[in-house]
């Protein structure tokens, strides 16, 4: 049986390839599945891949029903980290040293799925027969057919949901959604798209980088790749999107800072393109301003309108997408296997078996996630006149940011305050600019600037990390000692705790929300998006013996 005929009268498959190579593989399977009429509906191709940074990669593809990922791990690492029910795998000989990867392949092959592996040498065959491949005779292929107990397969979803916020969070759920084929009810309480902590004029897109690569680095690096790849699919930051991809270079705080730097980027060893450590003088000739202790430029960062980001998003959703702005405040009830959205004046404003909740700090106030210990962070961007900041040929931060000048102002911040005040106040723009002026070097900076600005409130998690996936029921959760035995709201997802990070993660966190709703291949290791799951908090409040805090209005 050749695998056309496998995937015949299914609606979902997924290969893997462990040596991605030159990709004319893969493209070859892409094209007999264009070409089939019997194909199923989605394709999900898995591949290890060399010459990328470490971790999976989602490569965006041109049309809905296709998922590329490549990922950049040995094979049984890999393997260990992908959530994924493969259906056909294709096995090549060097990226096979010893046996260890069979006992991780199983856990995720489907029954019935086709193995064709070349060069298995006998210990190999061996450890694939014990986990349950069948060979046919002494050829290279075998079919799976274990006894042991498999996880069910996640049903085909009904496609239509409720998306509850606007903003950056919000318009990505709703774009990667639709993109799917998904019907999408937009609700946000205030007039428009990005009125909240998604309108400042500038959010700067970076990476973070960390000698020890821990789970925000590694979390960022694939979001911040991912974000590049759609936001380039959407017309491109300096096009359709507001921004500008000028770079962005990071200051060393000081020589020790700069010392772990240097090592960094010499064990490391980053792409250029990506991140390239610069010493003093080559960092102080880019900038035109001293940079004592050199800095990080990452050549793909900038900055971007985060309101011209969700509006974009909005416009590639199509008809398939209803916005309801200007709503209030939401509540959700159950009934007849739907949720209800419902405004203050009791009347209905959506339904549908699938909501997910992207209204930051307004989630607290619905019944269903109140208990999760988000705290919220006031944070003063200040304007400046262009001409009262240095003129910069790229973005400049270290504690604080400064932007390139765009329509004649440039942005400087932001305040982290724990306070809740809406208005702008001289205290925090001075903080704003005393950074500033540490950060070009130049005490007199920006001397005499008015008060101007704009206020706005991150939504924060306790472990800084977002919160995706599907929203625990803390008053049923009991005793459970495992994130998939946390008892869920039906139906009930979050976006949520994005923190400064919200033009960057948001997109990546959309696409593993959408990707877990219709039951594909995960776009991230299992172990970061374990870290992601709002359910952790139910875990650490039982191990701590403390329940969660609800924040007070």
């Amino acid at each position: 049986m050749n695998l056309q005929q496998h995937w015949r009268g299914r609606t979902r498959y997924t290969v893997f390839d462990s040596a991605y190579g030159d990709g004319a593989g893969v493209a070859g399977l892409i094209a007999a599945w264009r070409a089939d009429p019997e194909r199923p509906r989605t394709l999900h191709v898995v591949a290890l891949a060399d010459g990328l940074m470490p971790g999976f990669h989602r490569i965006l593809q041109p049309e809905p029903g296709l998922t590329l990922d490549l990922l950049a791990a040995p094979l049984d690492a890999a393997l260990g980290q992908l959530s994924a029910s493969l259906d056909w795998i294709r096995l090549h000989a060097p990226a096979m040293p010893g046996a260890a990867f069979a006992r991780p392949l199983a856990r995720i092959t489907a029954l019935a799925a086709r193995l064709e592996a070349s060069a298995l040498d006998e210990e190999q065959r061996a450890s694939l027969r014990a986990q349950g491949f069948v060979f046919e005779g002494e050829g290279p292929h075998a079919v799976f057919a274990s006894r042991k107990p498999r996880l069910p397969v996640a049903p085909t979803p009904e496609r239509r949901a409720l998306v509850i916020g606007a903003g950056l969070a919000g318009s990505a759920a709703a774009q990667r959604l639709c993109a799917r084929g998904w019907q999408v009810t937009l609700l946000e309480r205030h007039p428009g798209p990005a009125m909240e902590a998604s309108g400042n004029l500038a959010g700067i897109f970076m990476p973070l980088l960390s000698r020890d690569d821990n789970i925000p680095t590694r979390l960022t690096r694939a979001a911040y790749l991912y974000a590049l790849r759609l936001w380039e699919q959407l017309g491109g930051v300096g096009a359709a999107i507001e921004g500008q991809r000028c770079g962005v270079l990071q200051l060393a705080r000081d020589a020790g800072h700069a010392a772990v730097s240097r090592a960094i980027a010499q064990e490391g060893a980053p792409p250029a393109e990506f991140a390239r450590w610069l010493e003093a003088p080559e960092a102080s000739s880019l900038l035109g301003l001293p940079a004592p202790d050199g800095g990080w430029l990452f050549p793909q960062g900038g900055w971007a309108r985060p309101g011209s980001v969700c509006e974009t998003m909005l416009a590639a959703c199509g008809e398939r997408l209803t916005r309801r702005f200007g709503v209030g405040e939401v509540a959700l009830e159950r009934a007849e296997g739907e949720w209800l959205a419902r405004g203050a004046d009791g009347a209905e404003l959506g339904r549908a078996p699938s909501v997910v909740l992207a209204n930051g700090a307004g989630a607290l106030r619905m019944v269903q996630a109140a208990r999760l210990p988000l705290s919220v962070l006031r944070g003063q961007v200040t304007h400046l006149d262009a001409a009262q900041a240095p003129s910069l040929p790229l973005v400049l931060c270290r504690e604080a940011y400064l932007t390139p000048a765009a329509g004649g102002v440039v942005c400087a911040g932001a305040t982290y305050d724990l306070d809740p005040d809406p208005q702008l106040r001289a205290a925090s723009q001075e903080e704003n600019l005393a950074r500033m002026r540490a950060l070009v070097s130049d005490p007199q900076a920006a001397s005499g600037a008015p008060l101007a600005g704009r206020v706005g409130f991150r939504c924060v998690a306790p472990d800084r990390l977002p919160l995706v996936g599907r929203l625990p029921d803390f008053a049923a959760a009991g005793g459970t000692e495992r994130l998939r035995d946390v008892p869920r709201h039906p139906g009930l997802h979050a976006l949520l705790g994005y923190a400064s990070r919200g033009l960057i993660w948001a997109p990546l966190a959309a696409e593993l929300l959408a990707a877990q709703l219709e039951g594909e291949p995960l776009p991230l290791e299992t172990s970061l998006v374990d870290a992601l799951d709002p359910a952790r908090f139910v875990l650490r409040a039982r191990r701590s013996g403390r329940a969660p805090q609800v924040l007070d209005d």
